[in-house]
């Protein structure tokens, strides 16, 4: 049974507009994955019965992935539950912690903007070419790039002005 407190940690995260946006990039990813699953089921349905396949359904999944990758690393960010190799960490004080925090996170935000600046280049150019099944513009497939980085810094800046608030916190 919980205590009031995981109530009231519970209610606030009903109530944040972050928890819920997230949460539904995490259902939005749930759709990605089923759309993918279907498009591959009804490829082997086809050859199986010795059909011709539908043209272009194999590369649904293939481009999907990638707005998968991005949507759902987004969504486990926020949640925190992204891979976090933390065995050290944990015996170093609270403000070393929060340092240390301070120094993965803004390096990983670095790493983020130079995606979308790289990104800038690449997806107009991608725009010309085409997917040679569906017509699609790649430029929507590289698109997945710049807004799954945009999406996964929002939780990390917002990370690092909590780490921040920690580090330089005054003494009592």
């Amino acid at each position: 049974m919980g205590t009031d407190s995981d109530a009231g940690a519970a209610r606030s995260g009903a109530t944040d507009p972050w928890k819920r946006a997230y949460d539904g990039l995490g259902y939005l990813g749930g759709v990605i994955l089923a759309v993918m699953t279907a498009a591959v089921f009804v490829q082997v349905v086809m050859r199986y019965l010795g059909k011709a396949g539908i043209d272009g359904i194999e590369e649904v999944p293939r481009y999907l992935f990638v707005w998968l990758i991005m949507i759902g690393g987004a969504s486990a960010m926020q949640r925190g539950e992204h891979t976090v190799l933390d065995y050290f960490v944990k015996r170093c004080g609270p403000r070393l912690q929060a340092l240390i925090l301070v120094l993965t996170t803004a390096a990983g935000l670095a790493l983020f903007v130079v995606l979308i600046k790289l990104s800038a280049t690449l997806v107009p150019n991608a725009q010309l070419q085409t997917s040679p099944g569906l017509g699609l513009p790649l430029g929507y497939v590289y698109a997945a790039v710049p807004v799954g980085a945009v999406l996964i810094m929002l939780p990390m800046l917002r990370t690092l002005w909590a780490a921040m608030r920690r580090l330089w916190q005054k003494r009592s």
